[in-house]
């Protein structure tokens, strides 16, 4: 089993900056892809950035030269350093993983930004 925990969230100015982290706990050496989430109010979640165990990116079209999805070796902790955040960028963002047959996720850390 593997449980991911989000923290960072705030209130933020448009324009700011802000940096989610994501904790991993239990069986992390299974881990491979690490995503973060998102979901505003009224609209589907949707993926932000993806890195994988060999520290491949890819980002969401949105977010692509203002978010940087990283982790440590030893796939603990992955964060999202967020750039020149924007009011759309308001949202609770997740943390997610896949193990065999199941889909993880973590409670989430919300996020506002203010124009």
């Amino acid at each position: 089993q593997v449980q991911l925990v989000e923290s960072g969230g705030a209130l933020v100015q448009a324009g700011g900056s802000l940096t989610l982290s994501c904790v991993a706990s239990g069986l992390i050496s299974r881990i491979n892809v690490m995503n973060w989430y998102r979901q505003a109010p009224g609209k589907q979640r949707e993926l932000v950035a993806s890195i994988t165990s060999g520290g491949d990116t890819t980002y969401a079209d949105s977010v692509k030269g203002r978010f940087t999805i990283s982790r440590e070796s030893a796939k603990i902790t992955t964060y999202l350093q967020m750039d020149s955040l924007r009011p759309e960028d308001t949202a609770d963002y997740y943390c997610h993983t896949r193990m065999p047959g199941r889909s993880v996720w973590g409670l989430g850390t919300h996020v506002t930004v203010s124009s």
